[in-house]
């Protein structure tokens, strides 16, 4: 289900609102459910960004031309139009900035195969590539040259043990339900089923969660 379906769902007058307005909305719940998801969330494939990052291009340009008007009311509508350029501002770098702490910590993983590869950006993966082969030249250069060379591989599986660091399935989220939906939540002694209904808050194991944000029946909060 594409983001677009998911807020008309929440909000009736989502696709009434401005473009503006819902490409905010948009990238607003993104950074929410970035910052609180342990692992590295899809890039978005609607093109949110080019559109965001077109806007605040308009936006700065826009400011350019009025700076150095004197007319009060100029002035004002400066002040709205600066104020707004910063909130767009702060959301991009913000969500950017969680990204890359993601990718810093468990670059190899995000590396290892094709499906979690897609999650990126083409920029984000050039970064995870070079980040983890400076690292992987930082350790050969360390200590991992003394070592045999059966034993210099970053991401061995040896006794059925990985190397590769990995987000912790288990980290504990809040989830706000779209729908009315059955919820089975992995538990400490025993696992447990309940009813949903929609708007209901729940905090679940991140293994629980992800299926039903994955389906949009849940949103991240």
């Amino acid at each position: 289900m594409d983001i677009d379906d998911i807020l008309q769902e929440v909000d009736p007058a989502w696709q009434t609102a401005p473009s503006g307005t819902r490409d905010l909305q948009a990238l607003t719940r993104r950074w929410v459910a970035e910052r609180s998801a342990p692992e590295l969330l899809g890039w978005p494939s609607d093109h949110l960004f080019e559109r965001v990052n077109q806007r605040i291009k308009q936006q700065i340009e826009k400011v350019e031309d009025m700076t150095g008007d004197m007319d009060p009311k100029t002035n004002f509508a400066l002040i709205v139009i600066q104020t707004e350029l910063e909130r767009y501002k702060f959301l991009v770098r913000s969500y950017l900035r969680v990204r890359i702490a993601k990718i810093d910590k468990h670059a190899l993983h995000y590396l290892s195969n094709q499906d979690l590869r897609d999650r990126l950006s083409p920029t984000e993966l050039a970064y995870a590539t070079r980040h983890q082969a400076l690292l992987h030249n930082h350790y050969l250069s360390s200590f991992l040259a003394s070592f045999p060379q059966q034993l210099q591989n970053l991401n061995d599986t040896a006794g059925n043990v990985s190397m590769v660091d990995a987000p912790d399935p288990d980290t504990p989220v809040f989830i706000r339900l779209l729908h009315d939906c059955r919820i089975h939540g992995k538990g400490t002694d025993a696992d447990n089923t309940l009813l949903a209904e929609t708007g209901d808050v729940l905090i679940l194991r991140w293994s629980s969660a992800k299926p039903l944000v994955d389906d949009a029946d849940a949103e991240l909060v």
